[in-house]
């Protein structure tokens, strides 16, 4: 771990250098790529110099010990000082270790977030509309902005399907452990008899491609104009302004008429058809390359229920990670970060037991 230390010190020193070079102030996309460089490192250099700050303190509390001759009183105060370095000791060695895990390299990215109402009806549409709210609540209190791409509402404002840009930095690195089964139990507006009913909502979400990431033939596009739909009234457009795109090599199909325009419903639907195919090229290679490992964490694989939302007993439940929050009100105003941060926790340690056990094969 001291030899990777080290050689990511160098990096961290050489990019500082270099942000200081008027050749790469001068070139707009060099500067950012480092600026963004030195922004991921800067945590970890930080966590370095708090350990070695610490080491430091150890090596002189323990040459004190050593040499003797102390006064009892004097003695038990660097004793204790020593003590409690050693645990801050470990504690950051820990935290280095996580720090040096690999990135994913979509955690910087926006999202897609697409939800869909499951199994339960007009009931399942209606919170499918809870949990768009809820994850505009959390996005809004990230500062990241939101774009709803295309949206199908029922005539009691259940969403049938809704696909939002997410745009923020860091928005994948949080928002990827919510692709999944969400399972919802409580008594739906639409029941008379009080009986608690069990619905499901499936959530994806995908990190958003560039142009750059996934190439669109236009000979493999196949796209439709129609009329745009909804619950009725204004919701309905009197002109052909809806986009279907189909892309023929994969048969996957987007639709979006959120927007009057063809042209920008165009551009929003190819927004979302590139992130669809980028998040299945990318599963495409993770499951080529560990076909048998199977993430207890994020795996975003649609037939899993990941969390259940229980209203009566007011909990949230992850299965994932076992965790119950009796904090479901909180939780569907948006507060997510402890769920998430939980989440994260939990991954992060499976990958850290992982790059353990690797490293005492080796």
């Amino acid at each position: 771990m001291l030899e990777q230390l080290r050689r990511v010190r160098r990096r961290y020193d050489e990019v500082n250098l270099s942000l200081q070079d008027p050749v790469i102030l001068a070139d707009g996309g060099r500067y950012a790529a480092l600026m963004k460089e030195y922004k991921r490192l800067t945590p970890l250099m930080e966590a370095l110099d708090e350990y070695e700050r610490v080491c430091a303190g150890c090596a002189e509390a323990r040459a004190l010990l050593d040499e003797g001759g102390l006064e009892p009183d004097f003695r038990e105060m660097v004793q204790t000082e020593y003590s409690e370095g050693r645990q801050k000791q470990e504690e950051l060695e820990q935290t280095l270790r996580i720090l040096l895990l690999p990135r994913d390299e979509n955690d910087d990215r926006s999202v897609i977030l697409e939800i869909r109402s499951g199994a339960g009806g007009e009931e399942a549409a209606l919170f499918a509309a809870s949990l768009w709210r809820m994850y505009g609540m959390y996005a809004a209190s990230k500062g990241w902005k939101c774009e709803v791409l295309n949206l199908n509402e029922t005539e009691l404002g259940g969403v049938k399907e809704i696909s939002v840009s997410v745009q923020g930095e860091g928005a994948y690195s949080r928002l990827k452990y919510e692709s999944g089964v969400h399972r919802v139990q409580r008594v739906p507006e639409t029941e008379t008899q009080g009986r608690i009913h069990t619905s499901t909502v499936t959530v994806a979400v995908m990190p958003e491609a560039e142009e750059v990431d996934v190439q669109l033939d236009p000979a493999d596009l196949k796209i439709d104009t129609f009329r745009s739909s909804g619950a009725g009234g204004q919701h309905v457009n009197k002109t052909s302004s809806a986009i279907r795109v189909t892309h023929l090599p994969t048969g996957m199909v987007v639709e979006c008429q959120d927007e009057r325009s063809q042209y920008k419903n165009k551009d929003k639907a190819l927004k979302v058809l590139r992130s669809r195919l980028l998040a299945e090229k990318q599963q495409a290679q993770k499951d080529a390359i560990d076909a048998d490992r199977r993430s207890q964490v994020g795996t975003g694989e649609r037939s899993e229920r990941i969390r259940t939302y229980n209203f009566p007993q007011g909990r949230v439940t992850d299965h994932r990670i076992g965790l119950t929050l009796y904090k479901l009100d909180s939780v569907m105003d948006g507060a997510l970060d402890e769920l998430l941060n939980a989440l994260i926790t939990a991954d992060q340690t499976r990958r850290l037991q992982a790059a353990q056990e690797k490293e005492a094969t080796l």
